[in-house]
């Protein structure tokens, strides 16, 4: 089986609330985080969990604090598609945002024992991006704080 299918399970187990040791279990200590709100990319394990976890309070029911997921629950945030290949994934995500509907995907790349190494999002609509990126900016200095 290739290594992203263990990750993405993982991944999933994570965002569930399930998955022991969290975001520390997933990423890679080199990680590199990959948004559409920010023009370069944010390298190492603490500023990605950082962005994951403004992500995905943003984008879907997530507390930034404890990491506990409710993904799914509220039917503000699904995946809708799944592509796994190799070291690669593509998983296909809908939400809302401020009353906007939100499309987009986590692009997830491991490494051979399925630790994610680099971790990119794209979404659209622009208004979508218009709204996140001013939730993440108030979410990350929260956090920072």
């Amino acid at each position: 089986m290739d290594p992203i299918h263990g990750c993405i399970d993982r991944w999933h187990q994570h965002i569930r609330g399930e998955l022991e040791g969290g975001l520390d279990a997933l990423l890679r200590e080199d990680c590199v985080f990959l948004s559409p709100i920010v023009f370069t990319p944010q390298e190492g394990r603490e500023i990605t969990k950082l962005y994951l976890k403004a992500a995905g309070s943003t984008l879907a029911d997530v507390d930034p604090h404890t990491e506990q997921a409710t993904m799914g629950a509220s039917g503000k945030f699904r995946y809708t598609t799944e592509i796994l290949q190799g070291h690669h994934a593509m998983l296909e995500f809908e939400t809302e945002i401020e009353g906007k509907y939100a499309n987009g995907v986590d692009i997830i790349t491991c490494d051979d024992d399925g630790m994610i190494v680099e971790f990119k999002v794209m979404i659209r609509p622009l208004q979508a991006i218009n709204a996140v990126h001013a939730q993440m900016k108030a979410m990350l200095e929260h956090l920072a704080t």
